[in-house]
């Protein structure tokens, strides 16, 4: 019987659905968070990054850098989502192989969305395509 489950943090989703499900069924299992491994560029590790030609892989890093202005902003108190999230997509909107699938600012303790980041609470996460190759990341706050 295994004491404890690792499971990353880039499936940021998942997690917080293990989490809640052990703490639901009163498992007798630490779920042990793992940090998200990043390339010297910034961009999450994962095993679709293979499918990315040069130009996509170049561009992937607005993830990155998206999820730094999110975090340049919070730091600067500006907590409201609709702000952050438009300021997340200028950011990813300026690299010309991006196309956004969805951008959310989210309650880790359930998932729901939120209007306004609360420290230490929430979860922004995001996944954008370049090309075919769909790509997520995300930034616990």
């Amino acid at each position: 019987k295994p004491t404890r489950a690792y499971f990353g943090k880039k499936d940021a989703q998942q997690l917080i659905i293990i989490k809640k499900m052990v703490e639901d069924l009163n498992l007798d299992v630490e779920i042990v968070p793992c940090e998200i491994e990043r390339d010297i560029d910034g961009l999450a590790l994962s095993s679709r990054n293979v499918y990315l030609n040069a130009k996509e892989r170049s561009q992937a890093v607005c993830l990155k850098k998206a999820l730094d202005k999110a975090k340049e902003l919070i730091d600067a108190k500006i907590y409201d989502s609709q702000t952050i999230i438009k300021n997340m997509k200028d950011v990813i909107n300026s690299y010309d192989l991006a196309r956004i699938d969805y951008i959310s600012i989210n309650s880790t303790d359930c998932l729901s969305e939120l209007k306004e980041v609360v420290l230490g609470k929430t979860l922004i996460s995001l996944a954008v395509f370049f090309g075919k190759t769909r790509l997520i990341d995300n930034m616990w706050i």
